[in-house]
């Protein structure tokens, strides 16, 4: 690795060893863009930005002139420096120059520029001010202004439902290559994050919200870039292996989510949450639904198996056998609650929900066979698995309820350290 920082100044003065804000701009053969996008960068950090800033060009392992290109013009401008990576990866580059940081603000922008950097200052200043731990731009808001094809769009939409279904993601936009947050958040989170390719931002986003980080959304003005040599088609493929590594880590319990919300966190949103999942519905009804699916089927093959005992008998054991399961489900992969801790009064509200479930299909069979006794099973488990949908709904409610839990009211905020030093 090759690092060296510029100190030099146009007015004789010398760069501050610790800026406030150093924006990396990660490069791999990008001899034809480079030199211009970082004086582009450059001159609008002096005109616009009154921190002390710093432009780190992480080349991770050009093969053209790309490195060169930057060598010198880190001789040349002041407060650019150049790191280089002798392998490939994007997010790599990223998470090493965030991770071995001394700014009090780390961002990112792609080599391009398609985002207007007028959104700069807007994009750091809740990091500033102590009220956010991440910004993100974002391309998909009603007041982003956005050129770029429909394929693309597309496929951006596209990903980010999934992002938001499958795992519950609250941000709208996962890969505009416009981020910042503070560097000691990055120190804590960062060795987490194991992508290095085009899914970092991704998995960063997805662990920050796990973690309870605050994450502010500014809209911004893109335009695509129709020399771009990203492959569209590979990184949907690799960003949907990497969410699905990511939620099985999640779900298994390999990211310590609950510790890392402790150091980390701030459960700042009012009135109850649930713990580890986002708070949104979505995300949560989606996985109760998957998990209802699987209980269906197996309540509906447990009773066919269980019915030479006698229909009600059947049936209180296929429902008592599916509840206990249902509830362990729900409680770790819908709700994302782990351990010990309340587990026996999960369980016990879960057997209360069965209570209730029993009591609908019992009736509804009970109805039933007084209306036609001659009913057969496939009339059977046809209104059993009606009046379950009943019970269903009320499983999900009372859930949500049982599984919440209260944040930690925190103190007022001092004035944050990069109030103080930019003062």
């Amino acid at each position: 690795m090759t690092e060296v920082l510029s100190r030099a100044s146009t007015e004789g003065e010398s760069v501050p060893d610790r800026p406030v804000l150093d924006v990396v701009m990660p490069v791999y053969n990008e001899e034809d863009d480079l030199e211009q996008s970082v004086r582009r960068l450059h001159r609008h950090l002096a005109d616009s930005v009154p921190y002390p800033a710093r432009i780190t060009v992480a080349d991770n392992a050009s093969t053209d002139s790309t490195l060169a290109i930057a060598l010198r013009l880190q001789a040349e401008i002041p407060g650019v420096r150049v790191v280089h990576l002798d392998l490939k990866g994007r997010g790599r580059a990223l998470n090493h120059v965030w991770r071995d940081n001394d700014a009090q603000i780390v961002a990112y922008c792609d080599v391009d520029l398609s985002t207007d950097l007028n959104a700069l200052m807007p994009l750091i200043a809740p990091l500033i001010s102590g009220h956010s731990d991440i910004a993100i731009g974002t391309r998909l808001s009603h007041s982003s202004r956005v050129i770029r094809g429909a394929k693309r769009e597309f496929i951006s939409r596209s990903y980010n439902l999934i992002l938001r279904t499958a795992m519950g993601a609250r941000f709208s936009d996962a890969q505009c290559g416009f981020k910042a947050m503070r560097t000691d958040v990055a120190h804590g989170l960062l060795p987490y994050v194991e992508d290095t390719g085009w899914f970092f931002d991704t998995e960063l986003l997805v662990l920050a919200e796990r973690v309870g980080l605050r994450i502010a959304e500014v809209p911004v003005d893109w335009i695509d870039d129709p020399d771009s040599s990203v492959d569209i088609v590979a990184t949907a493929i690799a960003d949907l292996r990497g969410c699905a590594r990511v939620g099985w880590a999640l779900a298994t319990g390999r990211i310590p989510v609950a510790e890392l919300r402790k150091t980390l966190g701030r459960d700042r949103l009012p009135g109850p949450v649930i713990d580890g999942v986002p708070h949104g519905m979505v995300g949560q009804l989606a996985r109760f639904c998957a998990v209802g699916l699987v209980s269906t089927v197996a309540f509906a093959l447990l009773y066919l198996l269980l019915r030479p005992a006698g229909a009600q008998a059947a049936n209180f054991l296929a429902l008592a056998i599916t509840a206990v399961l249902n509830t362990a489900a729900n409680r770790r992969f819908t709700f994302g609650v782990r351990g010990r801790q309340d587990r026996a009064r999960h369980h016990l509200f879960g057997w209360g929900v069965f209570l209730f479930g029993w009591a609908v299909t019992a009736g509804s069979l009970f109805a039933l066979h007084r209306w036609n006794p001659d009913a057969g099973r496939a009339l059977e488990l046809t209104v059993l698995v009606a009046s379950n949908l009943v019970a269903t709904a009320t499983r999900f409610v009372g859930l949500r309820w049982v599984f919440r839990r209260r944040p930690s009211v925190a103190a007022p905020a001092e004035q944050t350290s990069i109030e103080r030093s930019a003062a």
